[in-house]
This record gives C-alpha cells, structure tokens and sequence, in this order.
C-alpha cells in the first residue's frame, strides 16, 4: 500500500471487471477515484459507496469515452470537485471476437470507436490536462502477441493504443508524466467468461505457465505499481501481465 492521499485517479469503465478492482486498489493506496461508467449507473454507485464505507473517497461520472464532449464534460465534473486530475487509467473497453472474413462493418466500427477512439479521447483530454507528476495507464491486450484467430479486430485496436502509449510518453517530455500499458491476459472476468465453454475456459487457463487465470486484482496490482512511487522509472512501456503466456 502506497499513500496518494489527495491524489485523483480517474478510472474509465470501473463499475465492473478490472475496471472496478482498479477503483478499489488505487482507493485503498488512498488515490481519491472518478469511477467511469456508461451505462448503468447502479454497479458504479455501489461501488463508490462501498469504497466510503472502507474510508476512501469516490465519485461517479457518466460519459461514453467515445463522445470527445463527454470526456471533457467528465474531466471538468473531476477538477470541479476535487481540483484536478493526476492518474487515467484507460480501462474501459468491448470485445466482439469474429474471423475477418465474417466480421461485418458495425463490428470493425464499435470496436474502433470505444476501444481507439476512446481511449485516444481520454489521452488526448489527460495529454492537455493532467497535473504535472501524473499517471496514463492505457489498456492492450496480451493477444497482440498471441495472435489469436477471431481476435484480429480487436487486436488491431490494441496495437494501436500500444503504438499511441509509446509516442504520447515522449510528447509529455518535461512534465514528469509517464505514460504506459497493460496488457492482460485471459482474466476472469464477465467480458472474458461470457459465450466460452468450460473446457475452453479450461484450455486458457492451462496455456499460462502458472495454469490458472488472471484475476481482476492481478491486473489491479499492475496497474498500482504503474501509478504509485515505485513505477516512477516505467515510462513508454507495455506490461504484460499475463503469468507468462506469451
């Protein structure tokens, strides 16, 4: 546990999966939280009172990331009610898994615009607002490495967001702001879990070295080191966190 009291993480898509261990682990090293949703706001809520109750301090934020006027309207809701912003961790994210010759037009499309262009919109927002000494943590995924069939579109996401990582952490030159990623593997979470047999569930597991899967506070750990004062040194990088699949 690290003290960053008094130090604001916001957190896109943290009602739910690692998004929400990421809230809870960055509260709990004692970051104030902005936990991001789209949709239903009853998941984020709960977690924000949940994260009170422990003693930390939360607020909610609804924006789609797409929507480059939401994510302004989301950091200025941040700085009116806490002063500013020091960490984005850019979790929020879908998965629509298709083989290229069967991936239709709104599938390229969604994925595109949550996974890219929102992510690309929170950095560009973090890039011109974020305090001096912050933190970006952006999301891949580890299949950019493995390369695996049905994943091409959103792998292609990805890759880009480890590409935009690379180039926005040396255009941040002179402010003490790193920027980084994660890349997670098969983790058990809703998004991974949902459609896939138990014995497909199964045959990821056993592909780790380690023969489990990723849990949410696995990842959430990652994320911690990146953004507390041992990760100070890490810049430009993608972390694999995926107990060594690839």
């Amino acid at each position: 546990m690290t003290n960053q009291s008094n130090k604001v993480a916001l957190v896109t898509g943290a009602s739910r999966g690692i998004g929400a261990a990421v809230a809870e682990r960055l509260a709990r090293d004692g970051f104030i939280v902005v936990i991001n949703y789209s949709g239903d706001a009853r998941p984020a809520e709960a977690l924000a009172g949940k994260i009170e109750a422990a003693g930390g301090r939360a607020m909610t934020a609804k924006a789609d990331v797409s929507d480059a006027n939401a994510v302004r309207g989301m950091f200025d809701a941040a700085e009116a009610a806490f002063g500013g912003v020091d960490v984005l961790v850019n979790n929020a994210g879908i998965m629509r898994l298709a083989k290229i010759a069967d991936s239709d037009d709104a599938l390229f499309d969604q994925q595109v615009t949550v996974n890219l262009k929102g992510s690309f919109n929170t950095m560009r927002e973090a890039a011109r607002r974020l305090r001096d000494g912050g933190r970006i943590v952006n999301f891949s995924t580890s299949v950019v490495g493995t390369r695996l069939e049905s994943y091409g579109i959103y792998v292609a996401t990805k890759a880009a967001i480890e590409s935009l990582t690379a180039i926005l952490s040396k255009e941040l030159r002179g402010r003490s702001i790193t920027v980084n990623a994660i890349a997670p593997g098969p983790t058990a979470t809703d998004l991974f879990l949902n459609g896939k047999s138990p014995e497909l569930i199964d045959r990821f597991a056993k592909m780790v070295p380690l023969e489990r899967l990723g849990t949410p506070d696995d990842i959430a750990s990652a994320v911690a080191f990146l953004v507390g004062p041992d990760g100070a040194w890490i810049n430009g990088q993608t972390l694999r966190a995926n107990g060594g699949v690839v």
